[in-house]
């Protein structure tokens, strides 16, 4: 018998548990009507290879991830559960990788840049997993790296009333193109969500895979 984990059930309907601290994520998450439980992840992006190029570094952080989140212990054996990791990072086009803003003055420097065009990934990674004999092992594990392409101006004169009322502080290049800063996205070739931080048409197809909309999680 396979039993879902009842610290990931909502009135029967499978949980998500959210490897992730980003607002950004749990929005749209929370758009699309998934539900989930945010658990820690203690994993040092540090210690993944910065030498790499944008896609598979990104995708090593989100592997990275997944290797260092906290998931509560199961209750009784065969119990099912379902857990997802992600990163999102970006590149202007002279080559140089984006993360998340160090101070102000790194904010305004990676917004200025963002204005000829930026190359971003997000990738993500969701672990099915079974308990069995006291421990969480791998049922099956579906990892994906979608790109997109974007331009983003802020103006000089909007750049310190932008980062007050925006999420820049907290997104990979200081931009937050939802809420706020979506009145400056000039032009997205590619997925929106993506940019964000979550590729919703992908995920939804990697839940699908992983049968995680079905009631027997076989």
């Amino acid at each position: 018998m396979i039993a879902q984990c009842s610290s990931c059930m909502d009135n029967n309907k499978p949980v998500l548990l959210l490897g992730s601290k980003s607002a950004s994520r749990q929005m749209l998450l929370k758009e699309a009507h998934i539900p989930f439980i945010c658990i820690e992840q203690n994993a040092d992006e540090t210690a993944c290879d910065w030498s790499l190029p944008l896609v598979e570094l990104v995708n090593a952080i989100a592997l990275h991830k997944m290797d260092h989140v906290v998931v509560p212990s199961g209750t009784q054996e065969n119990e099912i559960c379902f857990v997802l990791t992600a990163d999102t990072m970006s590149e202007d086009k002279d080559g140089t990788i984006r993360g998340k803003p160090t101070d102000r003055a790194d904010a305004i420097m990676k917004i200025k840049a963002a204005r000829d065009g930026v190359f971003l990934c997000t990738a993500f990674c969701l672990d099915k997993k079974i308990w069995h004999h006291g421990q969480w092992n791998l049922v099956a594990r579906i990892n994906k790296q979608v790109t997109s392409e974007f331009f983003y101006y802020v103006p000089d004169e909007w750049i310190e009333e932008y980062l007050e009322k925006s999420w820049s502080m907290n997104a990979s290049g200081a931009i937050a193109v939802e809420g706020y800063g979506g009145q400056f996205l000039k032009k997205v070739v590619g997925s929106y969500s993506t940019i964000v931080g979550l590729p919703l048409f992908e995920l939804r197809e990697a839940f699908e895979e992983i049968s995680f909309f079905k009631k027997n999680f076989l």
